[in-house]
C-alpha cells in the first residue's frame, strides 16, 4: 500500500532537505517547510482517485517576503536539482507543476492568499470576512519544519480557533437553518411532495449540520467536498452526524409519504445537539427544538453590535 500524500511529501523532503541546507542555508535558516493548503492530501483524504491531477511528492518553501524577492534566482536554483522523481512518483516541485500549491512561497503572501488580509484577523468582523474553509486550507496538513518561526506563529493563533463570541454567533445561525430547513420545512415538503424543495431542505440541513459539528469541536470546517469525512473524526457529535446525513443521503424524495426515517434521525440529532449546547453552557434549552435554542446561544454574546446581528445570519 502505497504512503499517503502527506507521508510521501514529509519522506521527500527530508530526503531534499540536505540538498537545500547546501545550495540556499541563509534562506533555510529563515523559512518553514510542510504540505499545508488546498487538495485532498493536505487533509489526509487523498486515494487513488486522487492522483489523477495535483498529487505526488511535494512540500511548500514558505519563505520571508523580503527573502523570497532579493533570493528567488537562487532559491529556483535549487528547486531544479530536485529530482523529477521520487518512489516511483513524479514530483510536484518544476515551476510547470507546482500550480501556486507547492514549491517556493512568499510566507506573508500564502496567508493573505486565504485571509485576504496581511495579518492574523481582531475583531469579530475580520474574522466573519473569511471564509471558514479558508481557515482550513491555512492551517490544515503539517509543518515538517520551520527555523523562522514566522510561519508557525501565524498558525498558532490561527489553530486557537474563532473569538468566543464569533463561535456563539455561528452556532446560533446554525440552531436556527437546522429548525427551519430540517425541524420545519423538510416533513411538510415531504408531505406535499414537493421533491425539489425537499432536497434543497434537506442540503441546507446538511451543510448546517456538519458546521455546527465543527463548531462544537473547535474545529474550522473543510470546503463542502470534504466536510462529510472530516466529521467523521470530530470528537463532538462527528459520527452522529455523518450518521443521520447518511440517512438522508439515501432518503428517495420522488413521492409523497417519504422520509418518515430522515424526520426522525433529524429530530435525534438536533436533540443531541441541544444536551451539547447545554453541555457547553451554550443555553439551557430544553427540548430538541434549536429554532428556540438560537436566540438564547446569541445572546451569550457579549459584543453588543454582534449580539444585534440578525440570528440567522453569521
Amino acid at each position: 500500500m502505497s504512503p499517503n500524500g502527506i507521508t510521501l511529501s514529509r519522506i521527500f523532503f527530508e530526503s531534499s532537505l540536505p540538498l537545500l541546507r547546501e545550495h540556499i542555508p541563509d534562506v533555510m535558516n529563515r523559512s518553514a517547510a510542510g504540505l499545508v493548503g488546498e487538495g485532498s492530501e493536505c487533509l489526509g483524504l487523498d486515494d487513488d482517485i486522487s492522483r489523477d491531477h495535483d498529487w505526488g511528492p511535494a512540500f511548500c518553501l514558505w519563505i520571508p517576503d523580503d527573502v523570497f524577492r532579493s533570493e528567488l534566482d537562487r532559491i529556483e536554483r535549487a528547486m531544479a536539482a530536485l529530482p523529477p522523481t521520487f518512489q516511483g512518483y513524479p514530483t510536484r516541485m518544476a515551476k510547470d507543476r507546482r500550480r501556486g500549491r507547492t514549491g517556493p512561497i512568499p510566507l506573508r503572501a500564502f496567508y493573505r492568499r486565504f485571509l485576504g488580509m496581511d495579518h492574523v484577523p481582531s475583531g469579530w468582523r475580520e474574522w466573519l470576512a473569511i471564509p471558514e474553509y479558508h481557515l482550513c486550507s491555512c492551517t490544515n496538513g503539517a509543518v515538517f519544519l520551520d527555523e523562522g518561526g514566522e510561519f508557525s506563529e501565524i498558525r498558532k493563533t490561527l489553530l486557537n480557533y474563532y473569538p468566543e463570541d464569533v463561535r456563539r454567533k455561528k452556532i446560533a445561525a446554525r440552531c436556527m437553518i437546522m429548525a427551519q430547513a430540517g425541524q420545519y420545512n423538510l416533513p411538510r415538503c415531504l408531505q406535499r411532495g414537493n421533491t425539489i424543495a425537499a432536497m434543497l431542505a434537506a442540503a441546507r440541513f446538511a451543510e448546517a449540520a456538519l458546521s455546527i459539528a465543527f463548531l462544537l469541536s473547535r474545529r474550522y470546517m473543510p470546503f463542502y467536498k470534504w466536510a462529510g469525512r472530516m466529521a467523521e473524526t470530530l470528537p463532538v457529535l462527528g459520527r452522529e452526524t455523518t450518521s443521520t446525513l447518511k440517512i438522508l443521503a439515501r432518503t428517495p424524495w420522488d413521492s409523497r409519504g417519504h422520509g418518515t426515517e430522515a424526520a426522525q434521525a433529524i429530530e435525534e440529532l438536533c436533540s443531541l445537539v441541544a444536551g451539547e449546547l447545554r453541555a457547553q453552557g451554550l443555553c439551557d434549552v430544553q427540548d430538541n427544538w434549536l429554532w428556540e435554542a438560537g436566540p438564547l446561544v446569541q445572546m451569550g454574546v457579549k459584543d453588543p453590535e454582534l449580539r444585534a446581528r440578525n440570528v440567522m445570519e453569521d
